[in-house]
């Protein structure tokens, strides 16, 4: 293929406002980071307790490489697999109430690897339309029939189930949705499986280790009530005694159907993912995933690191309920605004704008006052809702949303 083609397909995006361009950032992952010499107030990572930084996190790192070494040196199942790694599963699993755990190098590679494992030719894969691009080209690759319901629409799904009376069934959704920031009915989609026979499977990535009890994700999340505010101010966790992660309470959401993964690089703070399910279910990954098969594993230094994370977010109620104050004082600053703030409990509080040009405008004024919030467009959100993802972090001060605040009322007059 000519080289022309590719240029011209680029400038083509170009004059759509939909071509993508990175920037290396010259600090550490943090509210406050440096890019090209310049300091920016960051609202664009899912750092979201502000772990990814932690000095706790990086000695362990540190102590995990001087005993394990840097690499892995085979996939899990030539000689790659190390007592960490093995560790590190137990761990997440009864973190998450749910008896066997795998890791993954990524979420993407444990979405591939799950859909592509547990259904095929003549069994069918029911998503939302918002689902995660990686859930997306999981079912395709699957080579099962795929039936999209439309975001959040259970009648809709109801309907599509009904339809569809042999073969495995497979309902795959986002727990917190990346780019709207709300959370799935997960309860009335176990419902539904367990009506028509089909597995849940979750993708957590957003919602491990912020919401449901000691941050144990949206499974948790539905059978909690919500924690009451605590003070603000992030206060270092005790570094003292690590005691053993307790197993995860039992509710309306233990239902063997669900297969539960999430991703270790966003609250985590660190790398990987990890999917926790019955044994059964684990033992047919190991053997079909072929994305866990087929790949080297990740550094057991990782999992070292990944240990202490999760005491940390076991630990992290202050963090969480100061997050919750951010979140509370941003909508409540950001009300009245031209632009739709949309409805979001969490972490992620996407701001409408509609026209990708003008977010890309709004997005390059915050930068100039030293701001920096991402625009995302199409095809990551659909036509005419290019947005602002305004991402908050435990990290962050009041001060800091207040400074956002103020910049976008600025820009809004």
């Amino acid at each position: 293929m000519p080289f022309s083609v590719l240029q011209n397909e680029l400038d083509e995006r170009a004059a759509q406002n939909l071509l993508r361009r990175r920037r290396a950032l010259d600090t550490p992952q943090s509210p406050h980071i440096v890019v090209d010499g310049e300091p920016y107030l960051a609202f664009c990572s899912n750092d979201y307790l502000g772990l990814a930084s932690h000095p706790q996190l990086i000695a362990a790192l540190q102590q995990g490489a001087q005993q394990w070494g840097v690499g892995a040196g085979a996939a899990h199942l030539v000689s790659g697999h190390f007592v960490p790694h093995h560790l590190l599963e137990q761990q997440l699993a009864a973190f998450v109430g749910k008896p066997a755990g795998l890791l993954f190098s990524t979420g993407y590679m444990a979405n591939l690897g799950v859909v592509q494992a547990l259904v095929g030719k003549g069994d069918t894969v029911f998503a939302d339309k918002l689902n995660h691009a990686s859930l997306n080209d999981a079912m395709l690759l699957s080579r099962a029939d795929t039936k999209r319901y439309r975001h959040g629409d259970m009648a809709q799904l109801t309907q599509l189930l009904a339809q569809t009376p042999s073969g495995r069934k497979l309902v795959i959704t986002d727990a917190v949705f990346s780019m709207d920031g709300d959370i799935a009915p997960l309860s009335e989609l176990l419902a539904l499986c367990e009506l028509h026979d089909a597995w849940l499977y979750v993708d957590d990535a957003h919602g491990f280790g912020v919401l449901g009890e000691q941050g144990r994700g949206c499974l948790s999340h539905f059978k909690s009530p919500p924690a009451p505010l605590l003070q603000r101010g992030v206060p270092e966790p005790a570094a003292a005694s690590h005691p053993p992660l307790t197993k995860g309470g039992r509710g309306d959401l233990d239902s063997s159907r669900i297969i539960y993964m999430a991703t270790l690089g966003k609250a985590a703070g660190v790398s990987g993912a990890f999917v926790a399910a019955e044994q059964v279910v684990i033992d047919t990954l190991v053997n079909h995933a072929h994305s866990y098969v087929y790949t080297t594993a990740t550094p057991p230094a990782l999992s070292v690191a990944l240990s202490q994370s999760l005491q940390l977010i076991e630990q992290g109620d202050k963090r969480r309920a100061h997050l919750k104050q951010l979140v509370e004082q941003l909508r409540n600053g950001l009300a009245d605004l031209p632009w739709q703030l949309m409805p979001s409990d969490t972490a992620i509080q996407p701001l409408l704008i509609g026209d990708n040009a003008q977010a890309l405008r709004l997005s390059e004024a915050l930068r100039e006052r030293g701001i920096w919030v991402a625009a995302i467009r199409p095809p990551t959100v659909p036509q005419g809702t290019a947005r602002l993802r305004i991402t908050l972090s435990a990290a962050h001060s009041a001060a800091d949303v207040e400074q956002l605040i103020g910049a976008l009322h600025e820009l809004a007059c």
